[in-house]
């Protein structure tokens, strides 16, 4: 029997336990429901595949979960989140439901389902036979990537530096599907601006606005942005004041940074050195830094690429593209270790992040059997 067909046979059951997945809350800020998502997929993995999973305690987040699958020397790593971005109730305000061939539901698209396709991925090898003896499948399951892996990178950079390649089960990208070779590395900024406060109809002029330099210096950081060479710089949220007969004496802000290349992250890191105050008494303070590296393109990448486009052309007609995108994974982390990475392979879908995001069905089994090619034949 060939991947696909033995796939679809497992479509009822991987719906169902996607259901139960979905349903249950997984905010990346509670570590009492990630380790209960924990609990689940431990118990799900050992039952479906065997193998090992080792629970790597986390003291602030989820507890991380590494799933081994083979004994070969080759180590192939597969790498997911089971963290989501919604708050806790989200699912039963809005449970898990199919309609006109898309499931909807809290992480269905970002990326519950991409998690589920690694599992039944690796299930379809060992059911068929074609499990590749020399190697050993890494699934890293990992539970704080919606704020950035701050607890994780190191984690995961060291088991990338193992393997061989690395395939990331985020969701591709849209219209059409398409894997990604490339992503931008990313940067998180607080800037902190000080005056001096007053009445502002009795004697503004004794008071130093916070708000004002603000508005300078939110201008010198847009003034960052090259579109050309693919850099943004985005503040995206500011507070300051406390009323508005008031001459402000505190505002802050948090700015998105974005980048292509390693070379462009270290020219806006020295750009952003030795911000100072325009206003005579104003202070200001930036902090921050760059939180992922840029997943930059490399001849492995597009090799890997190349691999998939073929099992999907000659094995499955199905016409599969290339792509870069300014959004960030732990691929980031697994491409800056130099490890072969290809990112998007997860289920397709649309509206991560919004209410109603989806994944398209009949897609899952092409989806997940290419990936269980990917694995036999990288």
């Amino acid at each position: 029997m060939s991947l696909i067909k033995k796939i679809e046979t497992y479509m009822s059951e991987f719906m169902r336990l996607l259901e139960e997945c979905v349903n249950i809350d997984s905010p990346s800020s509670s570590k009492h429901q990630n380790d209960k998502m924990a609990d689940w997929f431990t118990h799900h993995v050992l039952r479906l595949l065997g193998g090992n999973v080792v629970r790597i305690p986390n003291p602030v987040y989820g507890d991380r979960l590494l799933c081994e699958v083979g004994t070969g020397d080759r180590q192939i790593l597969l790498v997911g989140h089971y963290d989501t971005v919604w708050p806790l109730g989200e699912a039963g305000r809005r449970p898990f439901r199919m309609e006109s061939g898309r499931a909807y539901g809290p992480g269905v698209y970002d990326m519950k389902a991409g998690l589920l396709q690694a599992i039944f991925a690796i299930k379809a090898l060992q059911d068929t036979g074609r499990f590749p003896a020399d190697k050993k499948i890494v699934l890293l399951m990992n539970s704080d990537e919606e704020l950035g892996s701050p607890t994780s990178r190191e984690w995961i950079e060291e088991q990338a530096r193992q393997a061989e390649s690395a395939f990331v089960l985020e969701p591709p990208m849209e219209p059409n599907g398409a894997l990604k070779t490339a992503r931008k590395g990313s940067g998180r900024y607080r800037l902190v601006v000080r005056g001096i406060s007053a009445h502002a109809g009795v004697d503004p002029q004794n008071g130093i606005s916070a708000i004002e330099e603000m508005a300078i210096q939110i201008q010198r950081l847009h003034a960052l942005t090259n579109f050309n060479r693919g850099t943004t710089v985005n503040v995206g949220i500011v507070h300051g004041g406390i009323g508005r007969n008031v001459v402000a004496d505190f505002a802050e802000a948090e700015i998105d940074v974005r980048v292509t290349s390693s070379e462009e992250a270290g020219k806006l890191e020295k750009s952003l050195e030795g911000f100072a105050a325009s206003l005579p008494g104003a202070q200001v303070e930036l902090t921050g830094g760059m939180m992922r590296p840029p997943m930059e393109p490399t001849e492995q990448s597009h090799s890997l690429f190349r691999l998939a486009r073929d099992i999907a052309k000659l094995s499955y007609s199905y016409p599969l593209e290339e792509a870069q995108t300014g959004g960030v994974s732990d691929g980031n982390f697994t491409a800056s270790m130099g490890t072969p990475t290809l990112d998007g392979l997860g289920a397709r879908g649309d509206h991560a992040h919004a209410l109603d995001e989806y994944v398209v069905i009949d897609e899952i089994p092409f989806r997940t059997a290419l990936l269980s090619e990917l694995i036999v034949r990288s």
